[in-house]
């Protein structure tokens, strides 16, 4: 089903997806190989394409990496130096609703019908010793292409979510799945479903103006 979205729908449009994911309808591999046919004409630096995709559905694997997410998960939150801003700052005032949602996903994560993981493959891992041209490169020929890939599944009726916090077990689940630790990097964790009814609006955000800079900071 395509929701026949214009451009500026799909890119305001597209939330990240925990309550609303639907846990008990199947997912078809169809739908997720046309959406990741679109992802791949995101723009990649010097045409490397070095991407690589793993979808899991195996429910055994979908278990252990949702264990490792939710203790990593439950460090995270539990951390005392959680970022703090004005009282009527959207940031503040949106936390317990995403805080609601997040623990929500890290409680039900195992159950979604399909995990998606992006990689980067290269000649070594993308370790802090890696410089910073070197990291935006290599991270800019990855992202564009997993926001195409959310934006395609958005545009027919389906939803995920950007996570990381698999990533400090990110070893460990590369020995689970067979992928080459040494020279892939996993770049994050996605859950995919089908989305409990379509109607998702634009964000609070902060407004453009109090984030941009001209000729100088």
């Amino acid at each position: 089903m395509r929701l026949g979205l214009d451009a500026d729908e799909v890119l305001t449009t597209t939330r990240s997806v925990r309550k609303r994911l639907d846990l008990a309808r199947p997912v078809e591999r169809e739908v997720i190989e046309e959406c990741l046919d679109i992802a791949l004409q995101a723009p990649t630096g010097s045409n490397t394409q070095g991407w690589q995709w793993v979808f899991i559905t195996d429910p055994k694997k979908k278990k252990v990496i949702a264990d490792f997410y939710g203790a990593n998960y439950d460090k995270y939150t539990d951390r005392p130096d959680q970022p703090q801003y004005g009282d009527d700052d959207p940031r503040t005032t949106q936390r317990p609703k995403i805080m609601d949602s997040s623990r929500y996903l890290r409680e039900i994560f195992h159950q979604v019908p399909v995990m998606m993981i992006p990689c980067i493959q290269g000649q070594g891992r993308l370790d802090s010793g890696v410089p910073t041209f070197g990291q935006a490169s290599a991270w800019g020929s990855i992202l564009p292409a997993v926001w195409s890939f959310m934006l395609a599944l958005r545009e027919r009726g389906l939803g995920s979510a950007w996570t990381t916090l698999h990533l400090p077990n990110e070893k460990e689940v590369a020995d689970l799945l067979d992928i080459p630790f040494d020279t892939v990097t996993q770049a994050g964790l996605f859950p995919i479903a089908y989305t409990k009814g379509i109607d998702f609006k634009l964000a609070k955000r902060l407004p453009g103006s109090d984030l941009s800079h001209w000729e100088k900071w």
